[in-house]
């Protein structure tokens, strides 16, 4: 087991996340005392071509005959979107661009950096959402079956359950 004190923490973190997963972490950071958030996003169309001992990842397009550089506006929307709400908290953070498999980036990224431990969000509302989910699994459960680090996950939404009905 990683102690908490003085390790960051790693971040799953995907476009277009609400604000309060970034703002949980910060204040998780500032509670272990200024540790280093790092943020992460797995491109799923992408797939590492090396792993590197600081936790980025040199990646490549998964269809070869493709040319497609979106990634890096992908990448720079997200590095703003960061900057505008972490410059905010003063927590010390940075922005990784992974590929792959989720579960499996973020657990390498952890080991490299030496994580507490993994933060994600719950999923986003929605059938679209709960079908990827069902294909692929959830994200946080891969995480909490195939490494030793905790997960936290943040929930999202919030869920009124004396309006939720059990069909919903």
């Amino acid at each position: 087991m990683t102690q908490f004190a003085g390790h960051p923490i790693v971040v799953g973190f995907v476009p277009d996340q609400p604000e309060y997963l970034a703002l949980t972490a910060a204040d998780w950071a500032s509670a272990m005392g200024g540790i280093t958030v790092y943020f992460a996003y797995v491109d799923p169309a992408r797939y590492p071509v090396e792993e590197l001992p600081d936790g980025t990842v040199r990646h490549a397009e998964i269809d070869p005959d493709t040319v497609d550089d979106s990634w890096h506006e992908r990448q720079h929307e997200m590095e703003r979107f960061l900057h505008a709400v972490m410059d905010k908290t003063g927590a010390t953070w940075e922005f990784r661009y992974l590929a792959g498999r989720p579960d499996r980036a973020l657990t390498h990224l952890a080991r490299a950096v030496d994580a507490a431990a993994i933060v994600v969000g719950t999923r986003a509302p929605g059938a679209g959402a709960r079908a990827r989910e069902f294909i692929d699994g959830s994200v946080a459960v891969q995480l909490s079956h195939h490494q030793h680090r905790p997960v936290l996950i943040v929930p999202l939404t919030v869920v009124d359950w004396k309006e939720r009905t059990l069909w919903k």
